[in-house]
Parts: C-alpha cells; structure tokens; sequence
C-alpha cells in the first residue's frame, strides 16, 4: 500500500492510472484554455521593455526572464553507476536555478501576478495602454507606491514577488514559515521589503498573508493556493521549451516523448509548467512531480482524491524537509484538482538522496543547486528502475533554485550531500 510507504516516510513512486486519454478534452474542461496561456505570453513580451531597464542582467535576453537548457550526460554517467541502473535516452537539465531577478521557478509565477497586477492598476487609472511602449511604466513608482502586495511563502516565491514588487515601487510584505532560509528573508530586507516570520508553517504564513489584505483595499494579496495568475505564469515555460529543442533539432513526439520531473511544494509552480507542456506537446509528454518524504502533499492528495482536504499530519508526517521551497504541508486548492487526470505520477525522495543527487551535480556538470532542485532527479531513477520509458526518449529534470544561494551555503550542502555518495 502506498499510503503505509508515505505513513513511513519512505521513497516511493506512483503511476496516476486515473488519466484521461483524450488530453485535450480534459484540458479545456479545466476552464483554463490554450488561448489563456497565450495571453501570459503576450503579456509578458509588453514588459520585457521595462524588464531591460530594471534588470540589466535581462538584456541578453532582450527584456524576456527564461532559462537555459541544458544536456546533463555525464552526470546522467555517474547516477547510473550511483544507482544501479540504465537510462535510456539523454538526459537535459532546465535551469530555472539560473533565471534572471530571483534565480528560482518562482520568477516565473510570482513576476508574472505582479506585472499583470501592475498593467491592471495602470490601465483602470488610464495612465497606460496596451499598445504603449511598457518602459514608461518607470514614471509610475510613485502612484505604484499607495498600493501593497503580500505573500505567504516559504522563501522562492516571496523573493521573486518581493524583489519585483518592490522594484516597481509597491510596498512589498512577505509573509514567512519557519522553513524560510535567513539568507532569504535578508535579501529582502535589502530590497526594502517587510518580512514577517512565523513559528509555524507554510500553511500558517500564507492564513497571515491573507488576513493582512482582507481591510486594505489598497493591498494586493498573491495566493500560491489558489492563483490562476500564478499558474499561467508558469505554464509559458511550455512553447520557450519547444523552442529551445528545436534550436538542438529535437523534435518531441511518439517517437520521441519527453519525460520531465518536477520538484513539488503547494504545486502552483510545476502545475502550471505541466498544464503548459500537456498542452504543448499533449500524449508526447510525461510528466511527474517529486517531493520530500516528509512534505508529500500533492502526492498525498491525488493519491487519496482527497487534494487540499488532507495535509501531511493527517498521516503522521511533520513537514520538516532541507527542501524548503517544497516544506508544505497541504497541496494547492486549485492545481490537484486540474492535474489530477493529466499528471502521469508522483514520487517521494529523502533529503540524503537530494543531498546526494546535489553533491554528484556539482562534481560531474558543475551545476550548484540547492537542495529541492534535486528531487526530478530521484523521479528519473524510478522511471527509469520500472522501465517505463521510451528508449528514445528525452529525460528533464526542471532544476527550480540555487543559484543565488550564498557561497557558505552551497558549500556545506555540497560537503552534506558528499556523505552519501
């Protein structure tokens, strides 16, 4: 029984076989539609003007916030020595660690609300049109500045929300759980955020957030439960990827699928990058999310079809994972329910093994991640150990953070991870 393997705390790995074989259908009965990732996009695009300005290090990209990819065939080497198996295929990386203003998946999502927040106060005020050249929008700070945006967050996505927010001119106030790195909650003081901490969890942190909007009507406040924006913020990731592969002559299709892993917390962030790929690349893509041993919420709600209406301690589990991005205790209200006829399986990991997985990115690719970045990379050892993959497939592990971690920092995970190699 798999719930008795996640009662205690061990790795394991579930195929969903509750999907719906017409992928298309079972997207547009979601209410979230093709044409609704493409207005993201689109958006997304008019800002990358005032992105240049902001943030010089978004100029080679022209104003655009995306990530390298990568292929990973050396480090793929030394896991199949590590673990026993064979890999069939080659193995890329997306370094959503290395994207620009915040160095994690939650620049994706969380600049996305923001920028869409900002064009919608904007365009009310009719200070802006949507046909305008968005650089303009630097002569706004000080309208900007009466309204606030908060967040519940655990660290990523309060970075990503509170450098962007900030930077626009919005008082930014970041509601913190007790998982979030000191390192964290100083960078966003130093962009002249508000930071409140609290002893208890994820969950409590994003309840606080929202009560402290309830009675401003002049503030804003982003929901990592609940959040549409959020979720088509990432799901833009889908089309930049096709591009990438086509810049490599890859082609995804029947002959070669695309099987991505994806680091799990609430899930608003690999949910919507697995809805986008659904809806790119439709039965040519297998995705699957990976997450603590101790913080399996999403894993656990699709598992039971019970979704946010169960929490990790309903099991006995206590959420306390080195992953902090993914020390969540409840999955997201809106993406379990949308995913959970898409999604094609979820799998547990240990922090030694993400540790360990980190340690060995270092050594053979000399890729720095932090911990959580390092969870896909148990799914594809699992997919790969149950042979269930294509042997001309395309392996993706969708590395969500590290790269602005501290120096001191990196350094003793990578001397941790080293313990286990």
């Amino acid at each position: 029984m798999l719930l008795e393997k996640l009662k205690q705390v061990k790795e394991c790995f579930w195929l969903n076989d509750n999907l719906n074989v017409n992928i298309q259908e079972e997207l547009n009965s979601k209410g979230i539609k093709f044409e609704d990732i493409e207005d993201a996009r689109l958006r997304l695009n008019r800002f990358a003007p005032l992105l240049k300005l902001l943030f010089p290090q978004t100029l080679k990209s022209n104003g655009i916030i995306e990530s390298p990819l990568q292929c990973i065939n050396t480090f793929k080497s030394e896991l199949e020595n590590i673990e026993k198996i064979k890999i069939a295929g080659n193995v890329f990386i997306k370094l959503d660690s290395h994207l620009p203003i915040s160095g994690s998946i939650k620049a994706r999502g969380g600049i996305y609300e923001v920028l869409k927040h900002t064009e919608d106060l904007l365009l009310e005020n009719k200070l802006l049109k949507i046909d305008d050249d968005y650089s303009k929008i630097v002569n706004f700070k000080d309208f900007l500045s009466k309204y606030k945006i908060a967040v519940g967050s655990t660290g990523n996505l309060g970075l990503s929300i509170g450098i962007m927010s900030a930077k626009l001119g919005f008082k930014a106030s970041v509601h913190m759980s007790n998982d979030a790195k000191e390192w964290k909650k100083q960078m966003l003081k130093a962009h002249g955020c508000e930071v409140v901490t609290y002893e208890s969890d994820y969950g409590k942190a994003v309840e606080e957030g929202r009560k402290s909007s309830l009675n401003d009507k002049f503030c804003y406040f982003i929901d990592d439960e609940n959040s549409k924006n959020l979720f088509l913020g990432y799901s833009v990731a889908a089309k930049r990827l096709k591009g990438q592969f086509q810049a490599l002559d890859i082609s995804i299709s029947k002959e070669c699928p695309l099987y991505v892993y994806l680091p799990c917390g609430v899930g608003g962030g690999p949910g919507g990058v697995a809805y986008g790929l659904k809806s790119e690349f439709g039965k040519d893509v297998k995705c699957f999310f990976a997450e603590p041993t101790h913080s399996p919420c999403m894993f656990l709600g699709l598992l039971t079809k019970k979704h946010a209406d169960i929490s990790v301690s309903d099991i006995g589990l206590d959420n306390k994972t080195a992953a902090d991005g993914l020390a969540v205790g409840r999955a997201s209200k809106l993406v379990g329910k949308v995913l959970e006829r898409i999604i094609d399986g979820c799998v547990s990991v240990s922090d030694e093994n993400m540790y360990k997985f980190l340690s060995l990115m270092h050594k053979s690719e000399n890729i720095n991640l932090e911990p959580s970045a390092l969870a896909g990379a148990k799914a594809l050892v699992f997919a790969n150990e149950l042979k269930n993959t294509h042997p001309n497939g395309i392996h993706l592990i969708w590395a969500t953070g590290g790269n602005m971690v501290p120096e001191n920092e990196m350094k003793a995970f990578i001397e941790e991870g080293k313990k286990y190699l």
